[in-house]
């Protein structure tokens, strides 16, 4: 047994132990998958245990190293809190879909409150299904949105705290006719056509919830569209098309629209607090506590009698929670 171990190699192998795939490790800690084998494999010979099971097909924790893993995160966990008491942890990343979104800025603005000697910034990717990606990468550390929309296989791989339910609304154009009420029943949508970013390949889980509110009641999710880029832009085809845009209470009229909110029922859309599993940094339990005070606080988890979600959203967060 050395004496000592090189940080740099247990991060390897975490990485390692949470991908299950050499290639994918490779990508978060940007790094050559050549050279993150030799880290590997070097580790294992300074322990003098194998650590990893690897075949063609897939790669799987040893013993060895199942007893390894947690030692090794505590390791690097104490490592990042010491850096980070002499001012050298690096910024938290933490994706807010949208500056038109109130749900991620909130928990973000009260998480700077209560960590105010970390960097934690701010980023807009627009949609889960891509900062799931990025956050697998190691490129973003945590994101917002709805966790039960991710494919099963990247769910598998991350981990969550629901957050809020957060009803939904209508963007509309203020000639429409349904601008003048103050909350738009459902069944008022009949027969209309809604934007729900349709063939957006960022945004796949929102298209999807939009899909199972709107599919047994008669309205139709708009077709894909070329992508929007911009606010000015957003408006042009808004105004083009005349179609009401499908939203959440909290988000932003833009000029020439009104914002609704949409009832009997209350569609919620259920958001979460994404991370991957294993994530070690000193400012995300700042994040994590901010969130759930803000929903204690607010009542973000309480659903109203008439709320509605989806039966996969049930399934999937009483599994996880």
């Amino acid at each position: 047994m050395p004496a000592h171990l090189d940080p740099r190699l247990l991060r390897a192998f975490v990485t390692v132990a949470e991908e299950l795939h050499f290639t994918r490790a490779a990508v978060r800690l940007y790094l050559a998958q050549q050279a993150l084998s030799r880290d590997v494999r070097r580790l294992e010979r300074e322990l003098g245990a194998e650590l990893f099971v690897r075949t063609t097909r897939q790669v799987t924790l040893t013993a060895d190293g199942e007893r390894l893993l947690p030692y090794a995160r505590r390791a690097l966990e104490a490592q990042d809190e010491l850096l980070a008491a002499f001012g050298q942890a690096r910024p938290l990343l933490v994706d807010l879909n949208s500056p038109n979104l109130d749900t991620g800025r909130r928990v973000l603005h009260r998480a700077r409150e209560l960590a105010p000697e970390h960097e934690i910034m701010a980023r807009f990717e627009s949609g889960l299904a891509h900062a799931a990606a990025e956050v697998l990468a190691g490129r973003l550390d945590a994101s917002f949105g709805r966790f039960a929309g991710l494919d099963p296989g990247l769910r598998a791989r991350l981990d969550h705290q629901h957050v809020r339910y957060e009803p939904m609304a209508l963007l509309l154009p203020e000639a429409h006719p349904l601008a003048p009420l103050a909350a738009v029943p459902l069944a008022a949508l009949a027969g209309e056509t809604v934007y729900a970013g349709a063939g957006n390949p960022r945004t796949p889980e929102w298209t999807d919830l939009a899909h199972r509110l709107f599919d047994p009641r008669g309205i139709t999710v708009a077709p894909p569209a070329p992508l929007a880029v911009g606010e000015e832009e957003f408006q042009r085809l808004m105004a083009k098309t005349g179609h009401p845009v499908l939203a959440v209470v909290g988000f932003a009229a833009l000029p020439g629209t009104v914002v609704r909110p949409l009832v009997d029922p209350i569609p919620l859309s259920p958001v979460s607090l994404v991370w991957r599993k294993g994530l070690t940094h000193p400012a995300f339990g700042a994040v994590r506590r901010a969130a759930a005070e803000i929903a204690e606080a607010e009542g973000w988890l309480r659903r109203p009698e008439t709320g509605w979600i989806p039966d996969v959203d049930e399934s999937v967060n009483s599994v996880h929670h």
